[in-house]
């Protein structure tokens, strides 16, 4: 990846084929009812890059902290007693989930914010590592718009199975980057 051609089309690719069946699907489970904690179990045993796991639970831990103090509410105070107790990790997007759901967000307006959000940091460390320089960095950004509600149709159409069904290609790259003698930035 050296330009924005190149990290439009890998972004693309992470976007379509990682967080669609990761993260993507986990929101949509989570607000079709199904139990916070068996999505955390699920996505903790998904996510096999180290890396990529501790950065979920990193942000998704001060997701919930931050969300406790700005939005309260008894569903996120129940997942984060669970986190608490040692019986789910706190990932980010499910953080993100329950709090977008008890504020009534609907479904699929917190999918394309979580979705976009992602996309969005993504962008911003490439515009500074690659570099891309802001403009470049923008216009990424608006043909991601595109790239964010294919994703969010594409979520809608998958069933349970496809869950953490991603493409091993990034999973083996992410694990080699925890190996790389020097990066600019923590994952």
């Amino acid at each position: 990846m050296g330009d924005e051609g190149s990290f439009g089309e890998w972004l693309r690719a992470f976007v379509g084929q990682q967080l669609v069946y990761s993260d993507g699907l986990a929101l949509r489970f989570l607000y079709e009812g199904v139990d916070v904690g068996v999505l955390d179990s699920f996505l903790s045993a998904q996510l096999l890059a180290r890396e990529v796991r501790e950065a979920s639970l990193k942000m998704g831990g001060r997701l919930l902290e931050i969300g406790g103090e700005v939005f309260p509410s008894g569903e996120l105070e129940e997942y984060r007693d669970l986190v608490r107790a040692g019986l789910a990790s706190g990932h980010q997007p499910l953080a993100f989930g329950v709090i977008a759901r008890s504020l009534g967000v609907p479904g699929e307006m917190a999918l394309s914010a979580y979705l976009f959000a992602t996309v969005t940091s993504l962008t911003q460390n490439a515009v500074r590592a690659i570099p891309l320089g802001q403009n470049a960095g923008q216009r990424v950004l608006r043909q991601a718009h595109d790239v964010v509600a294919a994703a969010v149709k594409d979520v809608a159409q998958l069933c349970w199975d496809d869950f953490g069904a991603v493409s091993p290609g990034l999973e083996i790259s992410q694990m080699r980057h925890e190996r790389q003698r020097a990066r600019m930035f923590m994952s």
